[in-house]
């Protein structure tokens, strides 16, 4: 094999991430603030992948939702894992169910909300991290209890 061929797969074996397994009993989860009607399990983050991602579960009590927001350079992306809510974006409202997905364009205002009679989990994924996980982390910490940890190992 050629020099500059054995170089490249040193240099690409070097810049390889190596995997990151979690459960639900590992993810940390937190309040934003006190009177924040959802918390949001981290999955992994930059913290954890020193990539710029967040990826998380946001799990909404019922009657609870988001305050409007929007991020100057991310994308935002909502899969609904379980229950039934509601999104508005730049104005446009959507319902959503599980298995609904939801993409936000970077600096668009948005709202999600429980509008069902249980929880509403969602799987966000925000790409780049944009302090959205340092946000997070700086929130009041909480405890998924056996219901959450059920949904997410899908009992």
């Amino acid at each position: 094999m050629p020099l500059l061929e054995k170089k490249k797969m040193l240099m690409d074996a070097s810049s390889c991430m190596i995997p990151i397994a979690q459960s639900p009993n590992d993810y940390q989860a937190f309040r934003i603030n006190p009177g924040a009607t959802n918390k949001i399990a981290l999955v992994f983050d930059t913290a954890v992948t020193r990539v710029s991602l967040t990826f998380c579960i946001e799990i909404f009590d019922v009657g609870g939702r988001t305050p409007p927001n929007q991020h100057q350079w991310a994308v935002e992306m909502f899969f609904i894992l379980q229950g039934e809510g509601r999104a508005t974006c730049d104005g446009k409202t959507v319902t959503l169910r599980a298995g609904d997905s939801l993409l936000v364009p970077p600096t668009a205002m948005h709202v999600i909300e429980n509008t069902g009679r249980t929880r509403l989990y969602t799987l966000g994924i925000m790409v780049p991290n944009e302090h959205f996980a340092e946000l997070i982390r700086s929130g009041i910490p909480v405890e998924l209890d056996e219901e959450d940890i059920a949904v997410l190992r899908r009992h």
